[in-house]
């Protein structure tokens, strides 16, 4: 993570076409050099909460987490959170570490995250930037929607290059 610069605000506003606000660090960044994922602040400038730690901007992959999304990707998952215990503790794992690192910058009094964490997966975006902003191996169900796009045409761009392959229930069987 680095400390965004004049360059990267610019390229971050133009992604999200508009100013960014609350920006701490540009978490992850392309193989191509871009920033994609940002850090917030969990109150904004004007004082308002924004509990979203990890914010998606590379509209690459916004737009790919919008596919999936509207693949029925997050209905799947949410399917699968349900009947897999294991799933689920990891799941709720992620939403612990992301609960306790933003609280560790400030807290909201909330344990509300993101993404629909611990109990459904309700927004692959955040999902998304807190698995590249993290690595592979804290969130599952971003790992796994990380791991599509990747499959979608976006390794070695937009996702690492060594972005480990996610095999979904029907690949295991």
């Amino acid at each position: 993570m680095t400390t965004p610069n004049a360059d990267d605000l610019e390229i971050i506003a133009k992604q999200l076409g508009r100013e960014p606000r609350g920006v701490l660090e540009v978490a992850y960044r392309t193989p191509d050099g871009l920033p994609a994922v940002v850090k917030t602040a969990p109150r904004l400038p004007d004082g308002t909460p924004f509990p979203t730690l990890y914010y998606l901007t590379d509209p690459r992959l916004t737009a790919e987490a919008s596919r999936q999304e509207s693949a029925g990707v997050m209905r799947e998952m949410t399917e699968r959170l349900a009947t897999d215990p294991e799933l689920a503790a990891a799941y709720r794992r992620a939403h612990e570490s992301y609960l306790a690192e933003r609280d560790e910058i400030e807290s909201l009094g909330t344990d509300f995250t993101g993404g629909g964490m611990p109990d459904r997966v309700k927004c692959l975006h955040v999902l998304i930037a807190h698995s590249l902003a993290k690595g592979p191996g804290l969130n599952p169900f971003g790992d796994e929607a990380v791991a599509l796009a990747a499959d979608a045409g976006f390794r070695g761009t937009a996702i690492p290059a060594d972005w480990p392959a996610t095999s979904t229930p029907d690949e295991q069987a």
